[in-house]
Protein backbone atom coordinates (compact mmCIF):
# COMPACT_ATOMS: atom_id res chain seq x y z
CA UNK A 1 0.00 0.00 0.00
CA UNK A 2 2.94 2.47 1.33
CA UNK A 3 4.47 1.72 -2.44
CA UNK A 4 1.22 2.61 -4.53
CA UNK A 5 0.65 5.83 -2.27
CA UNK A 6 4.53 6.68 -2.87
CA UNK A 7 4.42 5.96 -7.07
CA UNK A 8 0.93 7.78 -7.16
CA UNK A 9 2.36 10.83 -5.79
CA UNK A 10 5.25 10.60 -8.08
CA UNK A 11 3.02 10.35 -10.93
CA UNK A 12 0.88 13.27 -10.19
CA UNK A 13 4.20 15.52 -9.83
CA UNK A 14 5.17 14.24 -13.23
CA UNK A 15 2.00 15.26 -14.67
CA UNK A 16 2.03 18.39 -12.39
CA UNK A 17 5.18 19.94 -13.45
CA UNK A 18 4.49 18.80 -16.93
CA UNK A 19 0.88 20.64 -17.04
CA UNK A 20 2.15 23.73 -15.19
CA UNK A 21 5.28 23.89 -18.14
CA UNK A 22 2.16 23.90 -21.04
CA UNK A 23 0.82 26.38 -19.67
CA UNK A 24 3.58 28.99 -18.52
CA UNK A 25 4.56 28.58 -22.43
CA UNK A 26 3.60 32.05 -24.64
CA UNK A 27 2.03 32.61 -27.73
CA UNK A 28 5.15 32.98 -29.44
CA UNK A 29 6.84 29.92 -28.49
CA UNK A 30 3.72 27.75 -29.83
CA UNK A 31 3.63 29.66 -32.98
CA UNK A 32 7.38 28.99 -33.10
CA UNK A 33 6.82 24.80 -31.98
CA UNK A 34 4.01 24.68 -35.23
CA UNK A 35 6.23 26.04 -37.63
CA UNK A 36 9.23 23.43 -36.82
CA UNK A 37 6.90 20.87 -36.09
CA UNK A 38 8.31 18.88 -38.76
CA UNK A 39 11.89 19.06 -37.76
CA UNK A 40 11.40 18.59 -34.03
CA UNK A 41 10.04 15.75 -33.41
CA UNK A 42 11.92 12.94 -36.28
CA UNK A 43 10.34 9.91 -35.01
CA UNK A 44 6.55 11.71 -35.15
CA UNK A 45 6.04 14.98 -36.62
CA UNK A 46 6.75 13.88 -39.93
CA UNK A 47 4.51 10.73 -39.90
CA UNK A 48 1.61 13.17 -38.61
CA UNK A 49 1.67 15.72 -40.98
CA UNK A 50 2.25 13.35 -44.12
CA UNK A 51 -0.44 10.92 -42.87
CA UNK A 52 -3.04 9.17 -45.11
CA UNK A 53 -6.65 11.34 -44.84
CA UNK A 54 -9.55 9.61 -44.11
CA UNK A 55 -10.60 9.59 -47.97
CA UNK A 56 -7.20 7.76 -48.65
CA UNK A 57 -7.87 5.38 -46.19
CA UNK A 58 -11.58 4.35 -47.47
CA UNK A 59 -9.63 4.64 -50.75
CA UNK A 60 -7.18 2.32 -50.41
CA UNK A 61 -6.53 0.80 -47.37
CA UNK A 62 -3.71 -1.27 -48.37
CA UNK A 63 -1.58 2.06 -49.30
CA UNK A 64 -2.68 3.82 -46.44
CA UNK A 65 -0.96 0.89 -44.29
CA UNK A 66 2.21 0.60 -46.48
CA UNK A 67 2.58 4.29 -45.90
CA UNK A 68 2.61 3.79 -41.89
CA UNK A 69 5.09 0.77 -42.64
CA UNK A 70 6.88 2.57 -44.43
CA UNK A 71 7.82 5.50 -41.89
CA UNK A 72 7.66 3.59 -39.02
CA UNK A 73 10.60 1.32 -40.87
CA UNK A 74 12.51 4.24 -41.20
CA UNK A 75 12.46 5.37 -37.57
CA UNK A 76 12.79 1.94 -35.83
CA UNK A 77 14.82 0.40 -38.43
CA UNK A 78 12.87 -2.75 -38.33
CA UNK A 79 12.13 -3.39 -41.79
CA UNK A 80 7.97 -2.96 -42.98
CA UNK A 81 7.56 -6.43 -43.57
CA UNK A 82 7.72 -7.10 -39.87
CA UNK A 83 5.69 -4.31 -38.89
CA UNK A 84 2.95 -5.91 -41.44
CA UNK A 85 3.43 -9.13 -40.10
CA UNK A 86 2.27 -7.60 -36.86
CA UNK A 87 -0.13 -5.65 -37.55
CA UNK A 88 -1.55 -8.17 -39.44
CA UNK A 89 -1.48 -11.19 -36.96
CA UNK A 90 -3.21 -8.14 -34.63
CA UNK A 91 -6.09 -8.07 -37.42
CA UNK A 92 -6.55 -11.49 -37.90
CA UNK A 93 -7.22 -12.14 -33.82
CA UNK A 94 -9.93 -9.08 -33.72
CA UNK A 95 -11.46 -11.42 -36.27
CA UNK A 96 -11.45 -14.17 -34.81
CA UNK A 97 -12.60 -12.83 -31.04
CA UNK A 98 -14.04 -9.82 -32.14
CA UNK A 99 -16.21 -9.75 -28.97
CA UNK A 100 -12.67 -9.64 -27.11
CA UNK A 101 -11.08 -7.25 -29.03
CA UNK A 102 -12.12 -3.40 -28.76
CA UNK A 103 -10.67 -1.41 -32.14
CA UNK A 104 -11.42 2.07 -32.79
CA UNK A 105 -13.99 3.05 -35.53
CA UNK A 106 -12.17 2.73 -38.53
CA UNK A 107 -8.54 1.94 -37.99
CA UNK A 108 -5.90 1.37 -40.32
CA UNK A 109 -4.06 -0.52 -38.01
CA UNK A 110 -5.23 -3.36 -36.43
CA UNK A 111 -2.71 -2.96 -33.38
CA UNK A 112 -5.05 -3.75 -30.08
CA UNK A 113 -3.23 -2.90 -26.88
CA UNK A 114 -5.08 -3.42 -23.33
CA UNK A 115 -4.98 0.19 -21.29
CA UNK A 116 -3.66 -1.46 -18.21
CA UNK A 117 -0.59 -2.37 -20.65
CA UNK A 118 -0.28 0.27 -22.53
CA UNK A 119 -0.17 3.14 -19.19
CA UNK A 120 1.43 0.98 -16.81
CA UNK A 121 0.07 -2.27 -14.47
CA UNK A 122 0.36 0.38 -11.76
CA UNK A 123 -0.89 3.43 -13.15
CA UNK A 124 -4.28 5.04 -11.53
CA UNK A 125 -5.30 6.35 -14.89
CA UNK A 126 -5.71 3.93 -17.69
CA UNK A 127 -6.53 7.05 -19.98
CA UNK A 128 -3.24 8.25 -19.25
CA UNK A 129 -1.33 9.66 -22.71
CA UNK A 130 1.76 11.32 -20.79
CA UNK A 131 4.63 9.33 -22.25
CA UNK A 132 6.36 10.20 -19.26
CA UNK A 133 3.95 9.31 -16.65
CA UNK A 134 3.65 6.29 -18.95
CA UNK A 135 7.33 5.10 -18.92
CA UNK A 136 7.41 6.29 -14.84
CA UNK A 137 4.62 3.13 -15.17
CA UNK A 138 5.98 0.99 -17.24
CA UNK A 139 3.94 0.68 -19.56
CA UNK A 140 4.61 0.40 -23.61
CA UNK A 141 2.96 3.44 -24.59
CA UNK A 142 4.52 5.56 -26.65
CA UNK A 143 4.34 9.00 -29.22
CA UNK A 144 4.77 7.57 -33.05
CA UNK A 145 3.12 11.33 -34.22
CA UNK A 146 5.32 13.65 -32.93
CA UNK A 147 2.26 15.04 -30.71
CA UNK A 148 3.64 14.51 -27.53
CA UNK A 149 0.95 12.31 -26.75
CA UNK A 150 0.71 8.26 -26.89
CA UNK A 151 -2.71 7.68 -27.64
CA UNK A 152 -4.18 4.27 -27.68
CA UNK A 153 -6.24 4.87 -30.32
CA UNK A 154 -3.83 6.64 -32.75
CA UNK A 155 -2.45 3.94 -35.36
CA UNK A 156 0.92 5.00 -35.66
CA UNK A 157 1.39 5.24 -31.35
CA UNK A 158 0.22 1.89 -31.41
CA UNK A 159 1.94 0.42 -34.35
CA UNK A 160 5.13 2.38 -33.42
CA UNK A 161 4.89 1.08 -29.40
CA UNK A 162 4.73 -2.76 -30.51
CA UNK A 163 6.78 -2.41 -32.49
CA UNK A 164 9.55 -0.39 -30.10
CA UNK A 165 8.85 -2.71 -27.18
CA UNK A 166 9.76 -5.65 -30.08
CA UNK A 167 12.85 -3.96 -31.52
CA UNK A 168 14.07 -3.39 -28.21
CA UNK A 169 15.23 -7.12 -27.96
CA UNK A 170 17.59 -6.74 -31.10
CA UNK A 171 18.05 -6.58 -34.88
CA UNK A 172 18.43 -9.89 -35.76
CA UNK A 173 16.15 -12.66 -36.75
CA UNK A 174 16.74 -14.31 -33.42
CA UNK A 175 16.22 -11.12 -31.61
CA UNK A 176 13.34 -10.44 -33.36
CA UNK A 177 11.59 -14.00 -32.48
CA UNK A 178 12.78 -13.12 -28.84
CA UNK A 179 11.28 -10.00 -28.85
CA UNK A 180 7.94 -11.07 -30.19
CA UNK A 181 7.73 -13.87 -27.64
CA UNK A 182 8.23 -11.40 -24.93
CA UNK A 183 5.52 -9.42 -25.84
CA UNK A 184 2.85 -12.27 -27.08
CA UNK A 185 4.10 -14.91 -24.37
CA UNK A 186 2.71 -17.56 -27.23
CA UNK A 187 4.61 -19.55 -29.07
CA UNK A 188 2.10 -19.51 -31.86
CA UNK A 189 1.73 -16.26 -32.30
CA UNK A 190 5.80 -15.97 -32.64
CA UNK A 191 5.23 -18.82 -35.69
CA UNK A 192 2.40 -17.08 -37.31
CA UNK A 193 4.47 -13.15 -37.04
CA UNK A 194 7.35 -15.09 -39.02
CA UNK A 195 5.54 -16.41 -41.13
CA UNK A 196 3.52 -13.57 -42.61
CA UNK A 197 7.37 -11.75 -42.65
CA UNK A 198 8.39 -13.86 -44.93
CA UNK A 199 5.27 -13.76 -47.23
CA UNK A 200 5.13 -10.30 -47.30
CA UNK A 201 9.03 -9.94 -47.87
CA UNK A 202 8.85 -12.59 -50.63
CA UNK A 203 5.91 -10.88 -52.80
CA UNK A 204 6.83 -7.27 -51.63
CA UNK A 205 3.70 -6.37 -51.20
CA UNK A 206 0.36 -6.36 -48.82
CA UNK A 207 -2.52 -7.24 -50.80
CA UNK A 208 -1.44 -11.18 -51.35
CA UNK A 209 -5.46 -12.16 -50.86
CA UNK A 210 -6.12 -13.79 -54.03
CA UNK A 211 -7.88 -17.38 -54.34
CA UNK A 212 -8.07 -20.32 -56.40
CA UNK A 213 -10.30 -23.34 -56.85
CA UNK A 214 -8.22 -26.22 -55.46
CA UNK A 215 -8.82 -28.14 -58.78
CA UNK A 216 -8.69 -26.92 -62.54
CA UNK A 217 -11.89 -25.70 -63.71
CA UNK A 218 -11.45 -27.52 -66.83
CA UNK A 219 -11.03 -30.82 -64.95
CA UNK A 220 -13.87 -33.33 -64.46
CA UNK A 221 -15.36 -33.14 -60.78
CA UNK A 222 -17.84 -33.18 -58.48
CA UNK A 223 -19.21 -31.77 -55.07
CA UNK A 224 -21.55 -30.74 -52.67
CA UNK A 225 -21.74 -29.45 -49.50
CA UNK A 226 -20.72 -31.94 -46.79
CA UNK A 227 -20.23 -30.24 -43.78
CA UNK A 228 -21.35 -31.60 -40.79
CA UNK A 229 -21.63 -35.22 -42.00
CA UNK A 230 -20.92 -38.18 -39.67
CA UNK A 231 -17.51 -40.44 -40.18
CA UNK A 232 -17.05 -44.05 -38.43
CA UNK A 233 -13.46 -44.62 -39.28
CA UNK A 234 -11.45 -43.85 -36.15
CA UNK A 235 -14.85 -43.01 -34.14
CA UNK A 236 -18.05 -41.45 -34.92
CA UNK A 237 -16.42 -38.00 -35.61
CA UNK A 238 -18.45 -34.98 -38.10
CA UNK A 239 -17.07 -33.87 -41.75
CA UNK A 240 -14.89 -30.75 -41.35
CA UNK A 241 -14.53 -30.14 -44.89
CA UNK A 242 -16.04 -30.68 -48.48
CA UNK A 243 -15.17 -33.57 -50.47
CA UNK A 244 -14.72 -32.84 -54.42
CA UNK A 245 -14.75 -35.94 -56.35
CA UNK A 246 -12.15 -36.20 -59.31
CA UNK A 247 -10.28 -38.95 -61.13
CA UNK A 248 -7.06 -40.45 -59.50
CA UNK A 249 -4.28 -38.20 -60.77
CA UNK A 250 -5.85 -34.88 -61.43
CA UNK A 251 -3.98 -31.92 -60.08
CA UNK A 252 -4.32 -30.17 -56.69
CA UNK A 253 -3.54 -26.55 -56.60
CA UNK A 254 -2.83 -24.20 -53.70
CA UNK A 255 -5.82 -22.34 -53.02
CA UNK A 256 -4.00 -19.05 -51.65
CA UNK A 257 -0.60 -17.24 -51.17
CA UNK A 258 0.87 -19.39 -48.75
CA UNK A 259 3.79 -21.55 -46.54
CA UNK A 260 3.58 -24.87 -46.43
CA UNK A 261 2.73 -25.56 -42.77
CA UNK A 262 2.44 -29.34 -43.09
CA UNK A 263 3.09 -31.86 -45.47
CA UNK A 264 3.33 -35.92 -44.97
CA UNK A 265 1.47 -39.16 -44.17
CA UNK A 266 -1.64 -38.63 -41.49
CA UNK A 267 -3.81 -42.30 -40.49
CA UNK A 268 -6.80 -40.08 -41.49
CA UNK A 269 -5.81 -38.01 -44.34
CA UNK A 270 -3.67 -39.95 -45.69
CA UNK A 271 -0.83 -38.05 -47.95
CA UNK A 272 -1.65 -34.63 -46.84
CA UNK A 273 -0.29 -30.71 -46.89
CA UNK A 274 -1.21 -27.85 -44.73
CA UNK A 275 -1.25 -24.55 -46.12
CA UNK A 276 -1.21 -21.17 -43.50
CA UNK A 277 -1.78 -17.94 -45.80
CA UNK A 278 -1.82 -14.15 -44.65
CA UNK A 279 -5.27 -14.30 -43.08
CA UNK A 280 -4.13 -16.56 -40.48
CA UNK A 281 -6.22 -19.26 -42.09
CA UNK A 282 -5.03 -22.71 -42.76
CA UNK A 283 -5.91 -24.73 -45.70
CA UNK A 284 -5.96 -28.42 -45.56
CA UNK A 285 -5.97 -30.99 -48.81
CA UNK A 286 -5.96 -34.78 -47.86
CA UNK A 287 -6.04 -38.05 -49.55
CA UNK A 288 -3.93 -36.87 -52.17
CA UNK A 289 -2.13 -39.48 -54.14
CA UNK A 290 1.27 -37.75 -54.23
CA UNK A 291 3.05 -34.59 -54.09
CA UNK A 292 4.68 -32.12 -56.93
CA UNK A 293 8.28 -32.97 -56.45
CA UNK A 294 9.74 -29.79 -56.00
CA UNK A 295 7.79 -28.65 -52.84
CA UNK A 296 8.60 -29.19 -49.16
CA UNK A 297 7.64 -27.95 -45.83
CA UNK A 298 8.28 -23.96 -45.32
CA UNK A 299 7.92 -23.20 -48.86
CA UNK A 300 5.99 -20.09 -50.22
CA UNK A 301 3.38 -21.14 -52.68
CA UNK A 302 1.24 -18.90 -55.15
CA UNK A 303 -2.82 -19.41 -55.99
CA UNK A 304 -3.42 -21.98 -58.32
CA UNK A 305 0.39 -23.88 -57.79
CA UNK A 306 0.04 -27.54 -58.38
CA UNK A 307 1.29 -29.09 -55.06
CA UNK A 308 -0.44 -32.83 -55.60
CA UNK A 309 -2.65 -34.92 -57.08
CA UNK A 310 -5.98 -36.57 -55.97
CA UNK A 311 -6.44 -39.92 -54.88
CA UNK A 312 -7.43 -42.14 -51.75
CA UNK A 313 -4.98 -42.72 -49.64
CA UNK A 314 -6.09 -42.81 -45.69
CA UNK A 315 -7.60 -44.55 -43.72
CA UNK A 316 -5.07 -46.79 -42.19
CA UNK A 317 -0.70 -47.02 -41.81
CA UNK A 318 1.30 -44.98 -43.85
CA UNK A 319 0.71 -45.88 -47.68
CA UNK A 320 -2.84 -47.18 -47.45
CA UNK A 321 -4.95 -46.54 -50.16
CA UNK A 322 -8.13 -47.56 -52.03
CA UNK A 323 -10.40 -47.75 -49.21
CA UNK A 324 -13.12 -44.80 -50.92
CA UNK A 325 -13.31 -43.04 -54.30
CA UNK A 326 -10.69 -40.69 -55.05
CA UNK A 327 -11.09 -37.40 -54.01
CA UNK A 328 -10.02 -34.55 -52.34
CA UNK A 329 -10.76 -33.28 -48.57
CA UNK A 330 -10.43 -30.28 -48.58
CA UNK A 331 -10.63 -28.30 -44.94
CA UNK A 332 -10.45 -24.50 -43.83
CA UNK A 333 -9.14 -23.53 -40.27
CA UNK A 334 -9.49 -20.49 -38.26
CA UNK A 335 -6.34 -19.91 -35.69
CA UNK A 336 -8.16 -17.87 -32.19
CA UNK A 337 -4.53 -17.66 -30.78
CA UNK A 338 -4.56 -20.73 -28.41
CA UNK A 339 -6.27 -23.46 -30.65
CA UNK A 340 -8.05 -23.59 -34.17
CA UNK A 341 -11.55 -24.12 -35.47
CA UNK A 342 -12.73 -25.71 -38.80
CA UNK A 343 -15.67 -23.58 -40.42
CA UNK A 344 -17.72 -25.07 -43.69
CA UNK A 345 -15.61 -24.42 -47.11
CA UNK A 346 -18.18 -24.67 -49.05
CA UNK A 347 -19.43 -21.25 -50.06
CA UNK A 348 -16.34 -20.68 -50.43
CA UNK A 349 -15.14 -22.96 -52.97
CA UNK A 350 -18.11 -21.73 -55.11
CA UNK A 351 -16.71 -18.09 -54.83
CA UNK A 352 -13.59 -19.56 -56.20
CA UNK A 353 -14.69 -21.78 -58.37
CA UNK A 354 -17.25 -19.18 -60.19
CA UNK A 355 -13.98 -16.33 -60.41
CA UNK A 356 -11.67 -19.38 -61.65
CA UNK A 357 -14.29 -19.89 -64.63
CA UNK A 358 -14.94 -16.43 -65.70
CA UNK A 359 -11.11 -16.22 -65.58
CA UNK A 360 -11.15 -19.04 -67.68
CA UNK A 361 -13.42 -17.97 -70.08
CA UNK A 362 -11.88 -14.88 -70.32
CA UNK A 363 -8.53 -16.44 -71.02
CA UNK A 364 -10.51 -18.36 -74.19
CA UNK A 365 -12.42 -15.23 -75.46
CA UNK A 366 -8.99 -13.18 -76.02
CA UNK A 367 -7.08 -16.07 -77.31
CA UNK A 368 -9.57 -16.75 -80.30
CA UNK A 369 -9.22 -12.49 -80.57
CA UNK A 370 -5.75 -13.20 -81.07
CA UNK A 371 -5.54 -15.98 -83.35
CA UNK A 372 -8.54 -13.93 -85.16
CA UNK A 373 -6.49 -10.50 -85.56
Amino acid sequence: MKRFIVLLTVYFLVWGSSSALAAASSHANLVEQKSQNSHSNPHGARLQEQGPHSSEVSANPYQARRHIYDKLSTVTGIPWYRLAAIDQYERTMTIANPKKRKTASNPVIGVVVEPPKWVGMLNPDLEDDNPKSIQLFKGIGKDGSGDDRANLNDDTDLLYSVASFIGSFGPHNDDFAIGLWNYYENSRAVQRIIQFSRLYEHFDRIQINERAFPLPVTATYAYRSTWGMGRHYGGFRIHEGTDIFAGHGVPVRSTCYGIIEVKGWNRLGGWRIGIRDINNLYHYYAHLSGYEKQIKQGDIVSPGQIIGWVGSSGYGKPGTSGKFPPHLHFGVYRDRGLMEYAFDPYPSLKKWEQDDKRKERAARKHSVKGKSS
